[in-house]
């Protein structure tokens, strides 16, 4: 259910910034108190990557964009706000006051979040009039794109908030896991730094360099973690015999003297200069905006790949995000009363992402064809083929398409795409589909498709049932008043006449 319409994010930095990002892009009007100078370029720089994040990341009709106000108190902020994210900076004082202050201000069932890595929840809401609806929301750099948020109630938070606040993470397409007890550094963060203080012992005594270390890690478990996690990944390295066999072989190991976690390297000035150093050169010049728009392409690509596993079902961030999508599907607006009209039917609008480009700084060709799978995929919902029809065990197979290439789609160009229904009977469906490039209208690429109606569980034709049939009837008797677009009917390499 959704309950957010207005959000105040109290602190604009790294954190705060994302979490004014995610907000936004998921339709949500958002006030911001930062009494940073530079605040407003800060956010905005930050709202420019995660905008171009989310346009490689899906297809799916985004919502319109939420409005961002800037106030100048924290009262200002929060007035009529439903969810209030506190990320100011870690200090136990600071953000118990600007928490306490929050409170005063804020609605009395207003949610409050602190984006705090590690302090206690309890310690955050001593001094709060309603301290019942105050939770830790930790989330993970860059919170725009990855998923989790650890939500961590104190000795004072309602379970009725808790649960309020997995349902607020959802309608954002977060996933919220619940931490069952409060406890510094909650989870991730006691994990991340068990690695991060052996991997400044390995800096420290010179057993690597620090691209070295990171690429130990990104070309190894670092995968399997994206995917798998730690303990199904260990299972899996049981073999048959699974968890069990795994802690027995290698349980002993941990008795070994291989790690210094009870050690704290010392971070003096020679150290931190080090690290810093071979961090510089690692980074090749890159500015920190590069790296972090890098670092979402690459996200992006790893969230795309989950999304197409498990036999198509998705997996981990993968499936949140085909979740997410269905949503954003069932709640773009269904032009019932279009299907009539004697036209195309106007089905997607999109943007050519970095990650559709090849080495020739155009639109590469699969993604040609990915959008005119979106465009049928549209088109079909419009007859009630949606994703429910799907899991009932019913669907259209496309059979052929021939694609033309006819222009050039470059880096940051907007898209359209049409569809016109040539034929279609109990069975087939014979679309004809063009991709325009949006500023000038000019035909970039079209697909003429067939496809089956078929039981996807007896694994054959089959004739689709009336409520999806009349519907196609509306829009192909509409459609046979158009004339046949140039191009339906041609076959590879025929000349044009």
């Amino acid at each position: 259910m959704s309950f957010i319409t207005k959000a105040a994010c109290v602190g604009g930095g790294v954190i705060g910034g994302a979490w004014v990002a995610r907000f936004a892009l998921a339709g949500i009007d958002v006030k911001i108190f930062d009494p940073h100078p530079e605040a407003e370029r800060i956010i905005g720089e930050v709202m420019a990557n995660a905008e171009r994040a989310y346009a490689m990341l899906t297809m799916a009709p985004l919502p319109p964009k939420g409005k961002l106000t800037f106030c100048k108190s924290i009262e200002e902020a929060v007035e009529g706000a439903d969810w209030i994210q506190e990320s100011v900076p870690e200090r136990l004082e600071l953000k118990r006051g600007v928490i306490t202050k929050i409170d005063a201000a804020a609605r009395p069932d207003a949610l409050i979040g602190s984006s705090t890595s590690g302090l206690l929840p309890s310690d955050l809401q001593s001094e709060m009039h309603h301290p019942e609806r105050m939770f830790v929301a930790h989330p993970y750099n860059p919170v725009y794109l990855l998923p989790l948020v650890e939500l961590v109630g104190g000795k004072k938070t309602s379970k009725a908030t808790i649960e309020r606040a997995m349902q607020g993470v959802e309608q954002i397409g977060m996933k919220g896991v619940v931490i069952a007890k409060e406890i510094e550094a909650f989870v991730g963060d006691r994990l991340l730094e068990a690695l991060w203080r052996e991997a400044l012992w390995l800096i420290q005594d010179d057993i690597c360099d620090t691209e070295t270390l990171d690429n130990v890690m990104r070309y190894s478990f670092g995968m399997r973690w994206a995917q798998m996690g730690l303990f199904e990944t260990y299972r899996i390295a049981g073999g048959e015999a699974g968890m069990r066999h795994f802690l027995a072989q290698f349980g002993p190991c941990l008795k070994w003297p291989w790690t210094k976690f009870t050690d704290v390297v010392d971070l003096d000035d020679s150290l931190v200069e080090k690290i810093g150093a071979q961090s510089d050169a690692q980074a090749a010049g890159r500015s920190i905006r590069e790296l972090e728009r890098i670092r979402d392409e690459n996200l992006v690509g790893i969230m795309h790949a989950l999304k197409s596993g498990n036999g198509g079902e998705g997996w981990g961030a993968g499936k949140l995000l085909a979740d997410f999508e269905a949503k954003l599907w069932a709640n773009a607006r269904k032009p019932e009363a279009d299907l009539g009209d004697v036209k195309p039917l106007r089905i997607l609008d999109t943007k050519v992402s970095a990650a559709w480009v090849d080495y020739n700084g155009h639109m590469t060709e699969h993604r040609y064809l990915q959008v005119f799978g979106d465009t049928s995929d549209g088109v079909l919902r419009l007859i009630g083929v949606d994703l429910d029809y799907v899991r009932d065990g019913h669907s259209y197979y496309t059979v052929e398409t021939h694609i033309r290439n006819l222009g050039e789609a470059k880096l940051g160009e907007a898209l359209y795409s049409t569809c016109q229904i040539l034929s279609s009977d109990e069975k087939r469906l014979h679309i004809f589909s063009t991709i325009y490039n949006a500023a000038t209208n000019e035909a970039v690429a079209t697909a003429e498709q067939m496809m089956l109606h078929v039981d996807s569980k007896a694994g054959k034709a089959v004739a689709a049932p009336e409520a999806v049939l009349s519907k196609l009837r509306a829009i192909t008797e509409a459609h046979a008043q158009l004339q046949t677009p140039d191009g339906a009917g041609r076959f590879v390499g025929q000349k044009r006449a």
